[in-house]
């Protein structure tokens, strides 16, 4: 297990705050977040988080003393430098965002389409 920086991940305060949260109201048992890559997306990659108990050899961790975030060495790859945030617009719409993911090229910020068109 590695100790993941500020360089390979951080989160905001909104989503440093909403994990607490979350965490507070959990079972014991519950390891941490595990952040996760799985093929499709825009880039070829999308992400996601789950909770596990299990942390592995190959997991790399960032402490918050309330929970801990877990990524497998393989997903890290596709997550250096990415920020996760949390938003709430108030209207029931409340998610946890990926931002700064890096993107497979072309001409469209987003999704790297080359056409410059996102669909």
């Amino acid at each position: 297990m590695a100790v993941l920086n500020d360089t390979d991940l951080t989160l905001t305060g909104a989503a440093q705050g909403k994990m607490s949260e979350l965490f507070s109201n959990i079972e014991d048992g519950i390891a941490g977040v595990r952040v996760y890559a799985a093929p499709g997306g825009c880039s070829g990659v999308s992400f996601g988080m789950t909770f596990t108990d299990v942390i592995n050899d190959n997991d790399g961790i960032k402490d918050f003393g309330d929970y801990k975030v877990v990524v497998d060495d393989g997903t890290l790859s596709y997550l250096r430098g990415v920020e996760i945030d949390f938003i709430d617009r108030g209207d029931g719409q409340a998610t946890f965002v990926f931002n700064n993911l890096p993107t497979a090229g072309g001409g469209c910020g987003t999704c790297g389409s080359s056409s410059g068109s996102c669909s």
